[in-house]
């Protein structure tokens, strides 16, 4: 990745790794679904007026049909899974599973995007970061046994599932849209789907009354889906699924990293050593080849592929 890649990896993984607490924040007052609902008709209005504010030209959201399947598989479906999950799980349980998505990706990827193929560090490098992720949280994740209920638990898979599968879609069907175009047609059509849901399930619709809870809803529409999803889709566009779904390692990372910085939490080996563990599978992942494994070509694809 170029350097201005790695800044909005970056970037992405501090804006998208504290929407947890965020959502927890949020879920103190509003249902799952309210919340979903505010959240993301806030980054449709926001991202419209971005566009409108860049005299992006917006033919590409005649493609409606591409925009209902990423709006349902981006926004609405994995915003309402992970929300709902969190009034079950903890957030650290929470993180880890979310922290499959770049491992469902490497598996579906290169069957349907050609150049994401499977290679021998990204292989490693995957498994390197899930592994980090896992140390890092392993104090408060598994001190009660993956505390939690099991619909959770599947809740919080089937939204990472709906995360592997989303950008492969994008990749295929939207490559080469602008991204402002990309976020605002996702954001609309999941508010258009969302929001009625949301006013039968959870009638009468409540506004939030304190205002933390207004800060939250700010911050998880304007930053994290609008801001959020404008550096998903750039970073999409330029190095492809499997890169921009290790964005996910670094959420469990910056949220503890967080916890050390503002609410004075200790700081243990496995912070130290989780965080090296995530900071290599990612380096991993984008090295052209492990340096003691011997290069050899291959024909085909195979699992092992341009070693």
């Amino acid at each position: 990745m170029s350097i201005k890649d790695w800044g909005k990896f970056a970037l992405l993984g501090l804006i998208w790794g504290s929407s947890f607490f965020w959502i927890k924040l949020g879920l103190r007052e509003l249902p799952p679904l309210t919340l979903v609902a505010l959240r993301i008709l806030l980054a449709a209005v926001v991202l419209t007026l971005v566009a409108w504010a860049g005299r992006v030209p917006v033919g590409g959201l005649r493609r409606w049909a591409d925009f209902l399947v990423i709006g349902i598989l981006n926004a609405a479906l994995p915003f309402f899974l992970i929300t709902w999950s969190e009034q079950h799980i903890p957030s650290g349980v929470a993180s880890i599973l979310n922290s499959t998505v770049p491992l469902f990706t490497i598996l579906l990827s290169p069957w349907f995007v050609p150049e994401d193929r499977w290679t021998a560090p990204r292989v490693v490098g995957m498994g390197v970061g899930f592994l980090g992720v896992i140390v890092l949280l392993s104090p408060q994740a598994f001190s009660s046994g993956l505390s939690g209920s099991l619909s959770g638990h599947i809740g919080m898979l089937l939204a990472s599932i709906c995360y592997a599968v989303s950008p492969i879609y994008a990749r295929r069907r939207l490559s080469g849209l602008d991204p402002r175009v990309q976020a605002l047609g996702q954001m609309w059509v999941a508010a258009a789907l969302i929001i009625p849901i949301a006013g039968q399930v959870e009638a009468p619709l409540t506004l939030p009354r304190l205002p933390l809870s207004w800060l939250a809803v700010g911050w998880l529409g304007i930053v994290g889906s609008c801001a959020g999803n404008l550096l998903f889709y750039s970073l999409l566009n330029s190095v492809g699924p499997t890169r921009t779904a290790l964005v996910s390692y670094l959420f469990p990372l910056v949220g503890v990293i967080l916890g050390v910085g503002l609410l004075a939490e200790p700081l243990t080996w496995q912070i130290f050593a989780g965080g090296v563990l995530i900071i290599g599978g990612v380096l991993l992942v984008n090295a052209r080849r492990l340096w003691f494994w011997p290069p050899r070509k291959a024909s085909g694809v195979h699992l092992l592929e341009e070693l």
